[in-house]
């Protein structure tokens, strides 16, 4: 049997991601997520900006063959401008990582964020303080 995985944020990286997310309105915006992966948790501790990534209305995409290797990456972030939190089709196919988390409008609170693993189940999140 599986397990479930927790993925926990700290206030202030999500409220990174909202920020970026809200100047790149109404385009979509994309960010690696850096952390550490343990057996249940995985703790993501810094945003990293995607060489070459292209942000669009309804995409938003990066090359993966132009990233380094770097096993710290554990998944992306990307916006839904609309606000729907569902992963598309496309969202999944282009899979990158261990998790997808994406924001949607209005980028404000934890309300506004759903994170999934490779098979499109939702994740629980935890929002740290520190």
């Amino acid at each position: 049997m599986k397990t479930s995985i927790t993925v926990s944020i700290s206030q202030k990286l999500l409220h990174t991601i909202f920020e970026g997310a809200r100047r790149l309105y109404p385009k979509e915006t994309i960010l690696l997520l850096r952390g550490e992966k343990k057996k249940n948790s995985i703790k993501i501790s810094e945003l990293v900006v995607p060489p070459l990534a292209t942000y669009g209305r309804g995409f938003a995409d990066i090359p993966l063959h132009m990233l380094p290797v770097d096993f710290s990456i554990v998944g992306t972030v990307h916006s839904h401008p609309s606000g729907n939190l569902t992963p598309s089709t496309t969202d999944l196919n282009h899979f990158f990582g261990s998790i997808l988390m994406i924001v949607g409008l209005p980028f404000a609170d934890e309300t506004n964020i759903a994170v999934y693993d490779h098979g499109g189940k939702k994740r629980a999140l935890c929002v740290t303080k520190a």
